[in-house]
């Protein structure tokens, strides 16, 4: 990395190095997590008003095979299918235009950055689309995963803020999002805007806790 920023003391060092290659430490957590977003919302797409079509009932019959591969942590079989049932990425394509196949790309997207092929995980994502707050910053957080492995840091960073400020009143991701950009401007040597996302989560988010938000403030020149 030809990129500049302060050298963190042990402490700070640690914290930040738990962002560095994220999907290399942490993908089957946020990948279970994930899953429990989509439960939570209620299934926003695969479930919903399936009466609308055949095309609808069948793409939603489809997709329950994936997920299932999915919850056991199987992300090739989730995706690709068994020699029976499709995958995520044949059910995008069958059933492109369902909300069940706009589904799949969500889920197939976080399978390739969970197998670490972020290039398809950037192609997936980059077609689900979705109204619902929670889901949509947690697909902006997943794009942003994808191409700050990839080492696109400016794409990466502004998808990070996004997410951040989806959905304020998650309280629980929105913070980790706002740290992962934070972290990022560092890495880019753009310590000002940095020191404004950490001061956004100290402010918007006083309950996180972690990381020492205080410590990397102050490391970069912060005085309170």
């Amino acid at each position: 990395m030809t990129d500049k920023i302060n050298t963190p003391v042990p402490e700070e060092k640690d914290a930040v190095e738990k962002v560095t290659g994220f999907w290399n430490q942490y993908s089957k957590q946020i990948l279970i997590a994930l899953g429990a977003i989509v439960v939570i919302v209620g299934g926003f797409f695969a479930y919903q008003n399936f009466v609308s079509g055949p095309n609808e009932r069948k793409a939603s019959e489809a997709i329950r095979f994936a997920e299932d591969y999915y919850r056991k942590d199987s992300l090739k079989l989730a995706l690709n299918g068994d020699a029976i049932n499709p995958g995520f990425v044949k059910v995008a394509s069958k059933y492109s235009g369902t909300k069940a196949g706009n589904l799949a790309n969500f889920y197939a997207g976080s399978c390739y950055l969970g197998i670490g092929d972020f290039n398809n995980a950037i192609k997936y994502l980059e077609q689900f689309s979705t109204s619902e707050p929670l889901v949509k910053a947690r697909a902006k957080a997943l794009l942003g995963d994808a191409k700050a492995e990839l080492g696109k840091k400016e794409e990466a960073v502004a998808l990070y803020k996004e997410a951040g400020t989806t959905f304020e009143k998650d309280d629980f991701f929105s913070p980790k999002y706002l740290f992962r950009a934070a972290y990022l401007y560092e890495t880019m040597g753009k310590n000002k805007e940095a020191l404004e996302t950490y001061k956004m989560i100290k402010e918007k988010y006083p309950q996180f806790r972690d990381y020492d938000i205080d410590k990397l403030m102050g490391r970069l020149g912060a005085t309170e």
